[in-house]
């Protein structure tokens, strides 16, 4: 990679203080600051010099969301099986129609869904019976039912949902809102990442690219650890104290020797940011601290601390906790909502997935959380209202018209944006890009999505490229 990068951060700062002489000027901002939460005195600190690349930062605007839960259901699910009802399939059922697919164009049946709909809440928004706890909540949803995306293949399609581009992989959102926005706890991430498997495109998902080192995703695996080595081998805390100030040391004056690499500073805060891991991430990821009323609304049995019921309470834990953005992978590359052969292939994936989510969004709801965070759920790309074959039961790939659910985070609930055609082939009215769909998620968080930028290789670079229309009217 060369080096004729030119950073364009989002603010104008001064430049980042060291990190003892950051902490220093927080600990001396006043009497008055020491009873006030972490982040506004991290805050203060930003605001007087930098404060480091984490410090929590003012968007362009009044934000009206904190925080983002982004939920990704890996494979593509079914939009005409969920959440955009068509019962003009089932009239029309076995009807050829023109069906193109990534190679070619030619002609496929109609088949209508097996999947019962009703209308939920007092909006009466239509859900299918495959989610039907999220349907009790459907008056605090947004059903966008016009996205559309470029390439209709897994790898290039989820990388356009996380990065904005389906061919060369560039940083993630998640990178962009921990660039743009900081964090308000520096003992845990900016970007955490749950992913109990490596989804299509692998770590691209959550890499950080050309931004600064400092804000790329942090996987964790869960399971019995899910953040490995986080037990200092030091005989005692002093020790310990001792040896991570000598480290500090040398990193500083190695990093000082080579101005020109922005990996060394953004190395040294990763093992700051490692230390507060070993304070507080035993406790964050400790789901035996919740009441037996709250693990049972999710589903997490004792014991428990795999499954995407586990998951999703750790999202709202890491979240109280201030993380900037916590992501959901549901499932990896293999065993997903690819439902090529048989549609009922959705049902145990909706299953594993449609308790803990209400429970989450319930959960935040409950501790005035949810005011304050986006939550995303979407997919890679729809399937197709056609049959995959004749005389199979699946559907294949679709990326001219697919649903994704956003809540919270000042969106309007019981509402829909969008519309397809009868059959759901094509989109009929307000079609929303990719692009569109990511600068409608940065408004939320406060962000211009054209001018977030950050200047790389003698350009200037941003998640939406040079596209992109804010969704204003799910907006409340």
């Amino acid at each position: 990679m060369s080096d004729d990068r030119d950073k364009a951060p989002v603010h104008a700062t001064s430049p980042c203080l060291p990190r003892r002489a950051f902490l220093s000027r927080c600990a001396a901002s006043g009497a008055g600051l020491a009873a006030a939460a972490l982040h506004q005195r991290l805050a203060l600190a930003a605001a007087l010099e930098g404060g480091g690349p984490l410090a929590p930062r003012p968007g362009h605007f009044t934000a009206s969301a904190e925080r983002l839960i982004f939920v990704f259901l890996t494979g593509g699910f079914s939009h005409v099986d969920t959440f955009d009802y068509k019962p003009q399939l089932a009239t029309d059922q076995d009807k050829l129609v023109s069906a193109p697919n990534l190679r070619e164009t030619g002609t496929q049946p109609l088949m209508a869904s097996p999947f019962k709909f009703t209308q939920r809440g007092q909006s009466g928004l239509w859900i299918s019976e495959l989610f039907p706890q999220l349907g009790g909540l459907a008056d605090d949803l947004c059903v966008v039912r016009s996205l559309h995306t470029d390439i209709v293949e897994h790898f290039q399609s989820t990388l356009a949902m996380h990065t904005g581009s389906a061919t060369v992989a560039l940083p993630s959102l998640g990178c962009w809102l921990s660039y743009a926005l900081g964090t308000h706890n520096p003992s845990l991430p900016s970007y955490v990442v749950l992913a109990e498997h490596l989804p299509y495109a692998g770590a691209q998902v959550w890499a950080n690219n050309f931004l600064p080192p400092d804000h790329q995703g942090v996987r964790v695996v869960p399971g019995d650890e899910p953040v490995p080595d986080l037990r200092s081998p030091a005989r005692s805390s002093t020790l310990a104290e001792l040896e991570a100030e000598m480290l500090r040391t040398l990193n500083e004056r190695h990093a000082a020797a080579r101005p020109e690499d922005a990996n060394l500073p953004a190395r040294d805060n990763s093992f700051a940011v490692a230390r507060g891991l070993m304070r507080e991430a035993p406790e964050a990821f400790d789901a035996a601290r919740e009441s037996a009323a709250t693990l049972a609304a999710y589903g997490v049995e004792p014991g428990d601390n795999r499954s995407f019921a586990w998951q999703c309470l750790m999202a709202r834990r890491l979240a109280e906790r201030g993380v900037r953005v916590v992501e959901l992978i549901d499932t990896g590359s293999h065993d997903n909502w690819d439902a090529h052969g048989d549609m009922q292939a959705h049902r145990p994936k909706a299953q594993r997935v449609d308790g803990p989510l209400a429970a989450m969004l319930a959960d935040l709801k409950s501790r005035g959380l949810l005011d304050s965070t986006l939550v995303v759920i979407c997919t890679e790309f729809g399937r197709t209202p056609w049959t995959d074959a004749k005389g199979t039961k699946g559907r294949n790939h679709f990326a001219k018209a697919f649903s994704s659910l956003l809540t919270g985070g000042g969106v309007r609930g019981g509402i829909t944006y969008g519309e397809t055609n009868e059959h759901g082939t094509e989109i009929a009215a307000d079609p929303c890009h990719v692009h569109d769909f990511h600068a409608t998620i940065l408004h939320a968080l406060g962000l211009d999505h054209e001018r977030l930028t950050y200047r790389f290789a003698g350009r200037d670079f941003r998640l939406t490229d040079v596209d992109g229309h804010v969704l204003h009217n799910i907006f409340s």
